[in-house]
C-alpha cells in the first residue's frame, strides 16, 4: 500500500526487453534506495512494482505485458522522469489516501491552466472509470494523491499547488500527455458490495 505522497522524482536509466517482460533500471537518490530491499514494493508513476538488484544509485523492476497494456509504461522512454514512493509502514503518516498501486487505466491531459499560485489540469476520463470519480473525492494520478475539483462531461479537473508541482513530474506535463489513474479504493469496493449476486 502507498499514500500517494511522492517521496522523490527518479529517472529511467535503461529499458531492456526480455521475452514477455520489460526490465527498467530506475535511478534515485542513495537515501531513497538505501531503504529498499530486494522484493520490496515501490510505486513508480503510481504502479506497484517489485524492486530487485539494487545498487547505490539504481534499482530494477520488471513490467509485464499486462502492466504495459494498462498503464503509461508502454510509452515511457529512457531518461524520462518518474514519481517514486516506497510502501507504507505501520508508522507512516497517511497524508494522502490509501493507494494500492494497481492502476485502473490511463487518461490524457486536455488542458493546462497556469495561474500565479496554482496550476489547473483537465484530464479526459475513460468511460469505464467515470462512475468512480467524484467531486471532492480522491484520485491517484501518476502515483500522486489528488482531489477532484470539478467534473464536466467526460473530463475531470484537479488543482496543483506549487509544492506538488515542484516535487513531482506534473511540473513538465503537457497537453496530450498520458497519465496513470487509480480511482479511490472505497468506490471500487462499494460497487462490488452493492452488486446483486
Amino acid at each position: 500500500m502507498f499514500t500517494g505522497i511522492i517521496e522523490e522524482v527518479g529517472s529511467i536509466k535503461r529499458i531492456a526487453e526480455k521475452q514477455d517482460i520489460h526490465q527498467y533500471e530506475i535511478t534515485a537518490s542513495p537515501s531513497f534506495i538505501q531503504d529498499i530491499n530486494n522484493g520490496d514494493s515501490v510505486s513508480v508513476n503510481g504502479v506497484c512494482l517489485t524492486a530487485y538488484n539494487k545498487n547505490d544509485l539504481a534499482f530494477f523492476v520488471d513490467v509485464s505485458q499486462e502492466t504495459q497494456r494498462c498503464t503509461s509504461f508502454a510509452i515511457l522512454n529512457s531518461a524520462e522522469l518518474v514519481n517514486l514512493e516506497r510502501a507504507v509502514t505501520p508508522t507512516t503518516r497517511l497524508g494522502g489516501h490509501l493507494v494500492s498501486g494497481h492502476v485502473d487505466g490511463t487518461a490524457k491531459l486536455v488542458e493546462r491552466l497556469d495561474n500565479n499560485n496554482e496550476t489547473i489540469l483537465w484530464f479526459s476520463t475513460p468511460s469505464d472509470l467515470y462512475k468512480y470519480i467524484a467531486v471532492k473525492g480522491s484520485i491517484c494520478i501518476n502515483g500522486i494523491s489528488l482531489t477532484v475539483n470539478e467534473i464536466k462531461n467526460d473530463q475531470h479537473c484537479i488543482t496543483i499547488i506549487p509544492h506538488t508541482l515542484k516535487n513531482t513530474t506534473l511540473a513538465d506535463i503537457k497537453v496530450n500527455d498520458v497519465v496513470n489513474i487509480e480511482v479511490d479504493l472505497i468506490a471500487r469496493y462499494l460497487e462490488q458490495l452493492t452488486l446483486k449476486r
